[in-house]
């Protein structure tokens, strides 16, 4: 049986762009598989800059406890292409298996004909196929990049679209503001859908989000107005105008996961689920797994390159506002736990390092820059340590991923270490398959 990598990359061929935001082609194609978008099982849509992909992992978590079956459609994929496609199955989903995806694929590319589309539109095709195909009670469909013209906004009634929070990223794609930005995003509210706007960092895109969605005469729910969430006493308390959960902490790890999951459970209450067992809500936000989002790495190879007791962390994220984040969570450690902090770092041509890295001045006591051999288009190891030493962040440049953890070995450490590989989900793609720990 044809392999489905060979088949994706025959697909590369069919545009030129490998970025080309518009609805026209994926709808023709939908129309020639007999318009599978329109079967599907009911829809949350889930666009925005960052935390997307935890805000479903927390709903499916819930989703899951309660003995729902749930699809999810997720991007991109860390090492391979089947953890984009999650199909339900009650007491829990699983990827979709090789020869499930390359039927799809194939019918996609026989009913395309050859014609312009790209990667990421086909085989958005070939998930609502796979979808619509197979019953469950919800679809968690996360768009791939804006929303307004996003391949997946071909669904026209989302029981609830939801935007996490919105910062500047894609500026080539999406705008080169957070206010033009927000607009894109926007795109997905629709008239009739209950619409759910995380706490924003960003005024600007606050108001835009705000604006758009007062546009669809919809109901609108807006974090920090409509629902909050806070830490107290070690327990997780959102509340809205349906009452209060208590619940326990999440176990993904940072300050910003609590957003994500208070998020998570307005849209499913905006979206009717509000009414599934408390213990549901309470074992989903504790159990939520989304790999590369600060996952701590205990087991697997990398472990071993390490001096003993030092901790591995792996995050993928990429823009300001994730390195905002993600030094706030490691200050939290190092108020807990005190360790030397020290950064593993990559990053994509299109992403600024300085910004990335400045929230980490005073903190991380050095940066090491390291290729990506997977992408073409990574910075070079060199320009990541520049940006750090302007910044005033001792750094230095390795020749790989496993070089940098074993100079950590070669050190002698008071405390050992805690090290966070960062910079880039393809970088944390190609950590969880050099460790042997992928995705399930």
């Amino acid at each position: 049986m044809e392999h489905s990598d060979a088949i994706l990359e025959r697909f590369l061929s069919l545009h030129p762009k490998l970025i080309d935001l518009s609805l026209g082609r994926i709808e023709r194609l939908l129309a020639a598989l007999g318009d599978p978008h329109r079967r599907l099982p009911p829809v949350i849509h889930v666009a925005g800059t960052n935390g997307k992909g935890s805000t479903i992992a927390f709903m499916r978590a819930v989703l899951e406890k309660a003995g729902l079956a749930v699809h999810v459609y997720t991007s991109p994929h860390l090492v391979r292409f089947h953890e984009r496609i999650r199909l339900g199955e009650p007491g829990g989903g699983r990827l979709v298996s090789e020869a499930e995806l390359v039927d799809a694929l194939r019918r996609c590319e026989d009913a395309n004909a050859g014609e312009p589309i790209t990667l990421f539109e086909i085989t958005t095709a070939a998930a609502f196929l796979l979808f619509a195909e197979r019953p469950a009670h919800v679809v968690l469909l996360e768009t791939g990049l804006g929303g307004r013209l996003d391949a997946t906004n071909v669904v026209e009634r989302p029981l609830a679209a939801v935007v996490t929070p919105v910062s500047m990223d894609h500026a080539e794609h999406l705008g080169d503001t957070v206010g033009k930005i927000a607009a894109e995003k926007a795109g997905i509210f629709k008239r009739g859908a209950p619409a759910v706007i995380a706490l924003q960092e960003h005024a600007e895109a606050a108001e835009v989000l705000e604006r758009a969605a007062a546009r669809t005469g919809a109901r609108m729910l807006v974090g920090g107005q409509d629902f909050h969430v806070l830490e107290e006493n070690g327990r997780l308390v959102y509340q809205d105008d349906d009452g209060l959960l208590d619940l326990p902490l999440p176990r993904l790890a940072g300050r910003h996961q609590h957003v994500n999951a208070g998020t998570a459970i307005a849209a499913l209450r905006a979206a009717g689920f509000g009414r599934l067992p408390a213990k549901a809500f309470e074992d989903g936000v504790a159990g939520a797994d989304w790999p590369a989002r600060l996952q701590r790495l205990s087991k697997g190879r990398l472990q071993a390159l390490l001096p003993p007791g030092a901790e591995l962390w792996l995050d993928g994220g990429h823009n300001a506002d994730g390195g905002r984040a993600l030094a706030a969570a490691m200050a939290d450690f190092e108020e807990r736990a005190p360790r030397p902090l020290v950064l593993v770092t990559s990053m994509l041509s299109t992403k600024d390092p300085a910004r990335f890295l400045e929230p980490f001045a005073g903190l991380a006591q050095s940066v090491t820059g390291i290729p990506m051999p997977t992408q073409a288009s990574a910075r070079p190891a060199g320009q990541i340590a520049a940006a750090a030493a302007v910044l005033g962040i001792p750094a230095t440049e390795s020749e790989s991923l496993e070089a940098a953890l074993a100079s950590f070995s070669a050190r002698h450490w008071a405390v050992p270490p805690r090290v966070l590989i960062c910079g880039s989900l393809y970088l944390a793609g190609e950590v969880l398959a050099a460790n042997g720990t992928p995705p399930t």
